[in-house]
């Protein structure tokens, strides 16, 4: 089962919680901030927020390293903050999911406190621990040193975020600390995660995204102990909350959703090809931390190559076919600007590929308007590379950009400069502009099935290192053929059409010819063109 019905339509917006939208004046973003945006929200055509984690945290990873499950950190607000903010949703017609962070705590947690002490305890297996400092970690990274415990302590991330521990499959016997998944210890963690799960959906959540979703399980068959425990969480889930939805970070949607997940994202590890598509380095963004070698296909250069993207989203749409949703996101808080070095044009080619694939459609926070990744900064709270991702939302003119009442210096992070920005208030006003049209991409999405997370997906044109990308997608009674031209010269596309059905021009972006011929149809695009066209 692919899951909820309204995942059919679904949009996801993703909201960085401590960028969006300051409401007490602290330069830190908050959940009444969030409550206040919810039209804003809702009037871009979206169905669900994800928000990143809200919980107590002493904020070594950005909210990553959780010190209190059940408590939302005091600077978004209050656990009655939160609830609010799912009635709100609802009553606008929108789901939200939260960050789940199953695979690590903080060392601020109590329960990593327990497990560090000498004396045995409830906790002291919560987390994967050696039986000595100076022991073998059997290729796994730990830390040493650390506390009056005799042992050594396995890490997830970074070096503040302890292993929960979710026991091993097939246990090496070198290593007795290796506990299987039968273990008392292990099912009670277990559990845990369960009853943390059950807290916020019981509170008004409606599913979550999962962090490092592959990572819980470990040992040479560590998989299967994975999907195991995944399945067991999805079975629970069906049977309590049939409309909760799990998003997994795993990066391979085939594995993911067999393993009990319904949305996973095709993106920046695991399979190639979104790299290869959106964010190769090209000598736009020369040196850029996010690049990789070569050019991207969404590139003005003509350079890039779009088939290994197609070839991957193939394999993966049919493995999932009826069973759940691969997604696309325009970005998110770990991957640079979906914006770097592009203008609004060479953007609404980017959105008008998104917009019009199947699955599920991930938008982050400020994309919409086109803002772009801030280099230079200073890393914060553990973003390193990913912190010019993060910036607060733009929603006005002026020093303050309409985030907050804060002075600038006090914000959680920087502005960009003044001759840079492109708020929500400018974008409202022009008819044309890059928030409007991924408006019109969203709406046109909803109202017809064939664009929707279930709709066909045939190429017609994507060939090797060619221009343009020509596809279709069809469902219901209605089909639509997108052409997207990235590059920064004119495009040509031959391909095969069984009959001399009308194409209706829906959205056109650039100069486009189109001869249709019994046969075959001949496409003529400009430079950095987009044409969406419905069949009659």
């Amino acid at each position: 089962m692919p899951g909820p019905e309204w995942l059919k339509n679904a949009v996801v917006y993703e909201i960085y919680p401590q960028s969006f939208q300051d409401s007490n004046g602290d330069g830190i973003g908050d959940l009444p901030g969030i409550i206040a945006k919810l039209d804003y929200i809702k009037d871009l055509g979206v169905n669900a927020i994800w928000l990143n984690p809200c919980f107590e945290s002493p904020f070594q990873d950005a909210g990553y390293d959780i010190s209190d499950y059940y408590k939302v950190a005091p600077r978004y607000g209050t656990n009655a903050d939160m609830k609010k903010l799912f009635e709100q949703a609802h009553r606008r017609g929108l789901k939200v999911l939260l960050d789940l962070v199953a695979g690590h705590t903080s060392m601020q947690h109590p329960w990593f406190k327990e497990s560090c002490k000498a004396q045995k305890n409830k906790y002291s297996n919560y987390f994967i621990w050696t039986n000595s400092w100076g022991g073998d970690g059997g290729g796994y990274r730990f830390i040493n040193g650390y506390a009056e415990r005799d042992g050594n302590f396995m890490i997830n991330f970074f070096y503040c975020q302890p292993a929960l521990n979710y026991g091993f499959v097939d246990p090496d016997p070198r290593y007795p600390w290796q506990l299987p998944a039968t273990h008392p210890d292990v099912k009670a963690v277990r559990e845990e995660l369960r009853n943390i799960m059950k807290f916020w959906l019981e509170m008004g959540c409606d599913g979550f995204r999962v962090d490092m979703a592959s990572s819980l399980v470990r040992g040479n068959q560590a998989e299967r102990g994975i999907n195991e425990l995944w399945h067991d969480y999805r079975s629970w889930l069906d049977k309590n909350y049939p409309e909760a939805v799990l998003v997994s970070e795993w990066s391979h949607p085939a594995k993911a959703i067999d393993a009990g997940f319904h949305i996973d994202f095709m993106v920046h590890f695991g399979l190639p090809g979104y790299t290869n598509l959106f964010r190769q380095e090209d000598y736009r963004v020369h040196n850029s931390p996010f690049g990789g070698n070569g050019f991207s296909y969404f590139d003005r250069t003509g350079k890039g190559d779009a088939k290994a993207f197609v070839n991957n989203l193939l394999e993966q749409l049919k493995a999932t076919a009826g069973k759940g949703y691969v997604a696309i996101p325009t970005g998110n808080h770990d991957i640079g600007r979906i914006r770097q070095g592009r203008t609004d044009d060479e953007l609404k080619t980017v959105y008008a590929m998104i917009f019009t694939l199947p699955g599920v459609p991930f938008l982050y926070y400020g994309d919409e308007i086109g803002m772009d990744y801030v280099s230079g900064l200073t890393s914060k709270e553990g973003g390193y590379n990913r912190t010019g991702s993060r910036t607060p939302m733009l929603w006005g003119k002026g020093a303050k950009a309409g985030f907050s009442t804060a002075a600038p210096k006090d914000f959680y992070l920087p502005l960009p400069s003044e001759n840079e920005r492109s708020s929500v208030a400018a974008q409202e006003k022009k008819p044309d502009s890059l928030l409007h049209f991924v408006q019109f991409l969203i709406k046109l999405r909803r109202e017809n099935p064939a664009l929707a997370g279930t709709g066909s997906f045939r190429p017609l044109y994507a060939e090797d290192h060619a221009y343009p990308l020509v596809y279709e997608r069809a469902g219901g009674r209605k089909r639509f053929v997108i052409a997207v031209n990235p590059s920064g010269k004119e495009a040509t596309a031959e391909f095969g059409w069984p009959d001399v059905n009308k194409f209706k021009p829906v959205a056109i972006g650039g100069q486009i010819t189109l001869e249709i011929q019994p046969g075959a149809a001949h496409l003529v695009m400009s430079p950095a063109s987009y044409a969406i066209y419905g069949l009659k």
